[in-house]
């Protein structure tokens, strides 16, 4: 069973950039499919971005509106996600996940997802 190990959260004050890495413990990029997904107190938990096995077109929520950008190192068999100009409204625990069938129409629902990260926290505040 793979397993994921995520990394890079902090506080930051509001219009600042982070970079969370989400490193696999196996080859994963032929296997799984990888999204991202946060979820902030008291809120239910929502996808911001998948990677496909194999591929490289990455989708995003429309909450991201540019400001968050997926990638992917197979060598390291990491997954990043870079966030910049956040805001407070950006706070919540992010997570990795990795799914091996994921329904096209469903990329961005955490509920298609077997395997999952623990999460860092990430707050926005001055």
């Amino acid at each position: 069973q793979v397993q994921l190990v995520e990394s890079g959260g902090g506080l930051v004050q509001p219009g600042g950039s982070l970079r969370l890495s989400c490193e696999a413990s196996i080859f994963i990029s032929g296997q799984y499919n990888v999204g991202w997904f946060r979820q902030a107190p008291g809120k239910e938990r929502e996808g911001i971005s998948f990677i496909p096995k194999g591929g490289s077109r990455i989708i995003y929520a429309d909450f991201v509106e540019g400001r968050f950008t997926m990638s992917r190192d197979g060598a390291k068999n990491t997954v990043y996600l870079q966030l910049n100009n956040l805001t407070p409204k950006d706070t919540a625990v992010y997570y990795c996940a990795a799914g091996r069938a994921i329904m096209h129409t469903a990329r961005l629902d955490a509920n298609n997802y077997t395997v999952w990260g623990r999460g860092p926290d990430v707050t926005v505040s001055s």
